[in-house]
Order: C-alpha cells, then sequence, then structure tokens
C-alpha cells in the first residue's frame, strides 16, 4: 500500500467516490459523525456522498430529527445520526466536562446553578416546544440567572453534554433547540464503556480507514490509551497495513483491489475526507498545507483530483446563480473538463442552482 492507496481507499470507504447509501441518516451513521460548525458546508458534505442528494432532502433529515447537530467530539459541533446520539454522549461527555469546567468556573456557573438552567430549560421546551437560544435566555433571564454571550454559549453546550437539550427544526433560517427525550426518545439499549468503545474505533476505521490511532485519537477527541483500548477491542473486524513505519488501519472489504479510475470532487470546508486524520500528508502536500488550513484551524473548501488536494474552490452566490471560483496550486495543471464539469453539476443540483465556473 502507497500514499496514493491510502487516499484512494479513503475516498471509497468514505462514500466520496462512489456510494451504498442514500439516505442522509444512513450516510451520517456509516461515517459515525460530520464535523458541522459550518452549517451550509455540512450539510454538502451529506449531498455529495448521497444519490441525487440536494440541501433540502438534508435539512428535512435534520429537522425531522434523523440526524442531530450537538458538540459530541473534540469539541465541536458535529452531525449525529439519531440512533448514536446516546451512546457517543455517554461515551464522550465525560472528557468534554472536563474541557469546560475551568471556563464554567470563571463563568460562574456551577453544580448548584446548572439544575437550576436545566429545569428552566426543560420547563420552556415541554411539549414539543422548539426555541432559538435568544428565547430560551430571555427564560433564564427572566429567572434571575444572566447570560452573557459567552455564558449563554456555554450553559447550552453543558445542556447539550448532559442529554437535556439538541436541536429542533430550523424557524426562518434560525437553530432552535428541542428537548433530546422528545426528539429520540431513551435507548433501550446501552453499551458499557468499553462496548462503546470499540463501536467507534470499528465505525471510524471502517468508514475512514485505512487510518492509524493517532488518526482515531484526533477525531474522536479520546486519549491515545481510550483509543487504544477501543482499537484492542475491535481488532477483529480489521486489518492493518505498515506504511512509511505507520501502521494503517481498515476494514478487510476495504481491501479488495479498488479501481484506479480518475476523479475530482469539490468537497465542502471542514469535510472528513481532510479534518478526521491528524496526519494528512497522503492527500496534502506540506506546501498546500497553510493555503489549506489556517492558523487558527479553518478547513477551507477543497478541490481533490485523484484523492490529493490539487486547489480550493469557493462558491459566490450572484443574482439567479451561483459563482464557483476555483483556485489550483499548480497554476499549470490541466484538470479533466469533463468531470470539473460533473463534480460543479453534482454542486448545483445540491443547491438547486444554475453554477458559472470561474
Amino acid at each position: 500500500m502507497t500514499s496514493a492507496d491510502i487516499a484512494l481507499n479513503r475516498l471509497f470507504n468514505q462514500q466520496i467516490e462512489r456510494t451504498k447509501f442514500t439516505a442522509p441518516g444512513e450516510l451520517v451513521h456509516w461515517l459515525g459523525a460530520i464535523q458541522a460548525q459550518d452549517y451550509a458546508m455540512a450539510k454538502w458534505a451529506i449531498g455529495l456522498r448521497v444519490p441525487d442528494g440536494t440541501d433540502q432532502v438534508v435539512e428535512d433529515a435534520i429537522n425531522q430529527g434523523h440526524i442531530i447537530r450537538t458538540h459530541i467530539l473534540r469539541p465541536t459541533w458535529h452531525f449525529v445520526a439519531a440512533p448514536d446520539i446516546r451512546w457517543m454522549l455517554q461515551l464522550t461527555a465525560p472528557h468534554l466536562k472536563r474541557i469546560a469546567a475551568s471556563i464554567n468556573r470563571k463563568l460562574e456557573l456551577d453544580d448548584l446553578l446548572f439544575p437550576k438552567i436545566y429545569q428552566i430549560l426543560t420547563k420552556s421546551l415541554a411539549g414539543g416546544q422548539q426555541l432559538t437560544r435568544q428565547e430560551l435566555m430571555a427564560a433564564l433571564n427572566q429567572a434571575g440567572i444572566p447570560t452573557n454571550a459567552l455564558r449563554a454559549s456555554y450553559i447550552m453546550f453543558q445542556a447539550e453534554i448532559e442529554g437535556i437539550v439538541c436541536n429542533g427544526a430550523r424557524r426562518n433560517k434560525q437553530f432552535t433547540y428541542a428537548l433530546l427525550d422528545e426528539i429520540i426518545p431513551p435507548a433501550t439499549q446501552t453499551f458499557s464503556r468499553n462496548e462503546a468503545l470499540a463501536e467507534l474505533a470499528k465505525r471510524y476505521f471502517t468508514s475512514h480507514g485505512p487510518a492509524t490511532i493517532q488518526d482515531f485519537a484526533w477525531w474522536s477527541g479520546l486519549s491515545l490509551t481510550d483509543a487504544r483500548l477501543g482499537l484492542a477491542h475491535t481488532k477483529a473486524n480489521l486489518i492493518f497495513e505498515i506504511v512509511v513505519g505507520q501502521t494503517y488501519w481498515f476494514a478487510e472489504k476495504a481491501a479488495i483491489e479498488i479501481p484506479k479510475q480518475e476523479n475530482l470532487h469539490l468537497l465542502p470546508a471542514f469535510d472528513e475526507f481532510m479534518v478526521s486524520y491528524k496526519d494528512r500528508t497522503a492527500s496534502l502536500l506540506p506546501a498546500y498545507s497553510k493555503a489549506t488550513i489556517t492558523g487558527n484551524g479553518i478547513f477551507k473548501p477543497i478541490l481533490v483530483v485523484n484523492g490529493k488536494v490539487a486547489g480550493l474552490w469557493q462558491p459566490v452566490p450572484q443574482k439567479n446563480k451561483i459563482k464557483v471560483l476555483l483556485s489550483l496550486f499548480d497554476s499549470s495543471a490541466n484538470l479533466n473538463e469533463e468531470l470539473l464539469a460533473t463534480a460543479v453539476k453534482k454542486y448545483g443540483i445540491f443547491r438547486n442552482a444554475p453554477l458559472k465556473i470561474s
């Protein structure tokens, strides 16, 4: 296995080059989680991986509760399939709470105040109510609990990782919150911690492999100790190859010979193809790293050719159409015009708008 093989296998396993899923929720379940702080781009991350995926189809899956957007890994916003939210939260919440603890203390949010906050949030959202953060903060303010901008963020973050709230349906393009128990009934099946570690490891290496244990620890936010424990409990489902001294794990079925066909994709900002690995050199040359990932951790939309990042792209809304700006790292490179047209057309179908390449 070579670096090029690693990149190509990832394109297939991440359902980018071909997909076996038709429903957005099934796709998210396969990947385990999809980073989703850039909401529009995260929807495209799903849309490009399902046949005829459109923005509205993905939005409907979120609004109907098939996909949950919450803080669950590292921590940052992620899409998670509804059946996975509880066991995954049970596994990752203790770590997320430790991360937030020092800031909570500075904001004077403590174990005496949080139960009062949860009671107010629960009362406000009970009976299927779905309210914006501003509306929920107004309820807390009315109860005498101050909520400046940062305090509001950490109040809702804590309520999410406690499994009290999750996203509701968007209202006039505004995000709302709902009670998790009303969107997703409590699970009938629970995992032990070791079972949850094993399931997360299996999900990651199957859908993101070939990948290293360091990649898995980065993606999940787990310690290396826990990442190794998860891998140990699911090794029977995986195989490995050593490439340049690094051990890469992946599902055995992924070892089947993959056709080395030319491919080109417009991948979104923060796409799992890039963000889910600690070592990205299989697809990203070091010379292009700073142009692709900013110093403050912003992953830009990327043009991927044959598994390698070849440049950047940006959708620019204009009257009655969307202009796609392309910026190649190697200006002398010749793109396959047919593949580029197909990729642009796919994004146009997703956005339900005509596109123009520039």
